[in-house]
């Protein structure tokens, strides 16, 4: 398995193919002694970054998660998914949930043309693409008009394959063009540059991307 979640559920045994509540599962509308929200006005919170909400598993538990985002309206949800088609299965009023922000992966051209029309079609505050692990150069000239943000980056790992950084400056270029939002968001092991195969240390590849380029935007 490529995926980083295998990695790190491994390194602290557990289990990735098994789906369940974590301890902070209810952590957004936890209170104080004084009957206050923990969690101020503001607050963002990541939902299942080492799984997918979207998940089959996922099922019985999603609606108390989807309570939690309307009694939370003063605060920002976001996740990332790779199965848009059970969307809006599982959310058939998308409107309920102004504060919910799914962004979607692509990792190759394939990916990115089964998902984009389905994905795209949604109502959304914003449609996000994340690139990671990018795995190919993408043409996204037939959707990138809908896009509002696309994040790049490569795969981490021992067995990690390589990022060419040609993908990346097309990206950006498609993104500058078309006036979306691109980040580079993290190298991955190992990355290609002007032919040179480079190794990068996990500490160090989140800072290298940020200086691969002198505007981000």
């Amino acid at each position: 398995m490529h995926c980083y979640v295998y990695r790190r559920d491994a390194s602290i045994g557990v289990d990735s193919n098994i789906v369940y509540k974590t301890r902070s599962f209810d952590l957004p509308i936890r209170k104080d002694r004084k009957g206050a929200y923990r969690y101020p006005s503001g607050t963002s919170f990541d939902l299942c970054f080492s799984s997918d909400f979207f998940i089959e598993e996922a099922d019985e538990w999603r609606p108390e998660v989807l309570d939690m985002i309307r009694e939370r309206s003063d605060c920002m949800f976001y996740c990332i998914t790779k199965r848009p088609e059970r969307i809006r299965e599982c959310i058939p009023d998308l409107s309920l949930y102004p504060n919910l922000y799914v962004h979607c992966t692509a990792e190759n051209q394939r990916r990115f043309d089964e998902r984009m029309p389905i994905y795209l079609d949604l109502d959304l505050p914003e449609h996000g693409v994340m690139i990671e692990p990018m795995l190919e150069g993408i043409d996204m000239s037939r959707y990138i008009d809908r896009i509002n943000t696309v994040a790049v980056g490569g795969e981490s790992g021992e067995d990690a394959r390589t990022l060419d950084f040609e993908w990346v400056k097309d990206i950006r270029e498609q993104c500058k063009k078309a006036r979306v939002r691109f980040h580079f968001h993290q190298t991955g092991a190992r990355i290609l540059v002007n032919g040179k195969l480079y190794e990068i240390p996990r500490s160090k590849q989140h800072s290298q991307a940020a200086k691969a380029f002198k505007d981000q935007y």
